[in-house]
């Protein structure tokens, strides 16, 4: 009988454990971003714990104001100007409607051997902007319903970034005692090794936001490197909105394309095609070469470990996934060196 009621217990909790999982699913990934930024800032929050006096409570408010300050409200501010141009896009399209295209910029007729050319069609165009807006039309409904559905998905990232700030605060203030019910948990999973586990997981993350926040940073250096170059006006701003950018795959050509664009347009050619270069093959290209050396540095995975889990890992998780990639595989490639190793010690044995 008793063997009945702890069957019975273990299939409730596992009943309860079930549930719970299913309410917390539509934020498990704003709280893997809290649990993240959390770990990959921890040691300014025992610095600051410790000048405050031990108040803990005060230091997490106070280092999560500092995130919200830092990450929340640059976006809020891209969200607004983003706003502006669409809206000046749509006012554009309607005085194309109306009027037409306006002249030919002076400077498309100097460009080198296809500048006539160019006039020429630009001419055309205007010409025939009626009828092609009239055979566009079908399209236009499929593009603003793709601009609704991104739409949507950058006001869900939103919610999602402000909930992880949330998130973050209560990981802070109970950082301590969510890492000790974490260590009895694995030590009930997998006994002694909790530790060693534990330190795996730890050391993977903290070597994926080093990997990602000092590729950020190099791309941001070499992007100002590249503005100032250039001569392309607030390069400061840029090479930090490069660096924003960078945190997310592709990100930083929405930087440096426009500028190149703003190159062209003043009939800079030569600083267009170098900044281009430039963009091309070394702010962007860096990304390729240094994250990987920088999360695989330090750590006994093999490179081709930390490629696959990075890569992988955007695919099946979208950026989140950046995270998660390396770590999943980094676990399950050192359990199943415990398993060969352990085999291997049994084996002459038997």
């Amino acid at each position: 009988m008793a063997n009945n009621d702890r069957l019975l217990i273990q299939i409730l909790l596992l009943t309860l454990l079930g549930a719970a999982l299913w309410v917390m699913a539509p934020f498990i990934s704003a709280l893997l971003w809290g649990a993240i930024l959390a770990f990959a800032s921890w040691p300014l929050m025992r610095l600051l714990t410790r000048l405050l006096g031990g108040r803990e409570t005060l230091a997490a408010s106070l280092l999560t104001t500092v995130w919200i300050l830092l990450v929340a409200l640059p976006l809020v501010w891209l969200g607004f100007n983003l706003a502006d141009h669409i809206r000046d896009a749509t006012a554009f399209v309607r005085d194309v409607q109306v009027d037409g295209l306006p002249d030919a910029p002076a400077w498309v007729g100097s460009i080198p051997f296809v500048g006539e050319r160019l006039v020429s069609w630009w001419q055309s165009l205007d010409q025939q902007g009626a009828a092609l807006l009239a055979s566009a039309k079908p399209y236009l409904g499929q593009v603003g319903n793709w601009l609704l559905a991104r739409s949507a998905q950058i006001g869900s990232g939103v919610l999602e970034l402000t909930l992880s700030l949330v998130f973050v605060f209560f990981f802070y203030r109970d950082g301590p005692r969510l890492a000790a019910f974490v260590h009895r948990l694995l030590h009930r999973l997998v006994g002694e090794r909790a530790e060693y586990y534990v330190d795996l997981v730890a050391g993977t993350v903290q070597r994926v936001v080093n990997g990602v926040i000092g590729t950020a940073a190099a791309q941001a250096l070499l992007a100002l490197i590249g503005f100032l170059i250039a001569g392309v006006p607030g390069a400061i701003v840029l090479g930090l909105v490069t660096f924003m950018l960078s945190l997310i795959p592709m990100g930083p050509p929405l930087a440096w394309i426009p500028a190149t664009a703003w190159l062209v347009s003043k009939g800079d050619y030569g600083m267009a095609v170098f900044l281009g270069i430039w963009g091309t093959f070394v702010i962007s290209g860096v990304d390729n070469v240094l994250k990987p050396y920088l999360i695989s540095r330090g750590g006994n995975l093999p490179l081709v470990i930390v490629l696959l889990g990075v890569f992988g890992g955007l695919i099946a998780f979208g950026f989140i996934g950046l995270f998660i990639g390396p770590t999943l595989l980094a676990v399950g490639y050192s359990l199943l060196l415990d398993w060969s190793r352990n085999s291997a010690q049994q084996t002459p044995q038997s």
